[in-house]
């Protein structure tokens, strides 16, 4: 563990700086999860994952789940459009705990955020709300051509300033010598194991998703389990319903009474 001082001054300790990541590139590989709550947060510690994101707006609760683990918190498009709002909410997001944050906006906002000294991680590859430009959802980077233009903004991104980089359904040979040209830390989310951070989201390893995507792995069926809660969840409901309309709730290991002589007492007082 390192000792560190946060963006609100505060000492705490984190497994990884920006430093040590850095200095692992090509060397050693890491793991990250997506974890919104404290139950999630704190799993991911528990299970030695490496680092974790979080939605900017949880980064308060995810840091009580979890106050050692590289937390990065995500600037949401729709919550930060403006400049001021995306360098305003980055801010807010470090002062909450957080130790980076993540946009897949221009090079322009990396910039900004990187001459502010904001570990910002980009994303490129399938960026998922900007799919129709790809054609629809499919791998980027499948031509030498379109794998030329992707190696292109992911230096642009590095130069911007970006320290990280979500590469998202990215060819594994392709994601590969694109790592091994750039001083980012390349992050895989279905790319391939050759980048420097193998990323999942949580719900896909845990089982907890219909239809997970073709590059996840479920480890357990949490989602059967779910199913199975609401099931117990209905017929407990229904017992008890049962039970009240026939009289049988509140039984009396449920209720009180008062003693004999006592409510005699009372009765009078209400005669």
């Amino acid at each position: 563990m390192k000792n560190i001082y946060t963006w609100s001054v505060e000492l705490a300790q984190r497994n990884l700086t920006i430093a040590d990541l850095k200095a692992a590139k090509g060397k050693k590989k890491f793991t990250q999860v997506r974890a919104n709550t404290i139950g999630e947060a704190y799993a991911a510690e528990e299970a030695g994952i490496d680092m974790i994101i979080s939605n900017s707006k949880n980064v308060n609760k995810v840091r009580k789940g979890s106050n050692k683990l590289f937390l990065t918190a995500s600037l949401f498009w729709e919550e930060f459009v403006t400049k001021d709002e995306i360098l305003k909410g980055a801010f807010k997001a470090l002062e909450n705990g957080a130790d980076a944050v993540f946009t897949p906006r221009s090079t322009q906002i990396i910039e900004m955020l990187a001459n502010e000294d904001i570990p910002v991680m980009g994303h490129l590859g399938l960026v998922p709300r900007k799919s129709s430009w790809f054609g629809g959802l499919r791998a980027v980077g499948k031509t030498p051509k379109e794998a030329h233009e992707l190696f292109q903004k992911f230096k642009d991104l590095e130069n911007a300033g970006a320290f990280a980089v979500e590469g998202e359904v990215i060819p594994e040979n392709v994601m590969k010598e694109i790592s091994n040209r750039t001083s980012m830390i390349t992050i895989s989310m279905g790319s391939g194991k050759k980048a420097d951070v193998i990323y999942l989201f949580m719900e896909d390893i845990c089982g907890e998703t219909a239809k997970p995507p073709r590059h996840a792995k479920a480890y357990e069926n949490l989602l059967k389990l779910k199913n199975e809660i609401e099931i117990k969840r209905i017929k407990a409901l229904k017992a008890f319903k049962k039970d009240s309309m026939s009289g049988k709730f509140p039984g009396k290991k449920q209720s009180i009474n008062m003693d004999s002589q006592q409510f005699d007492s009372f009765l009078k007082l209400l005669d």
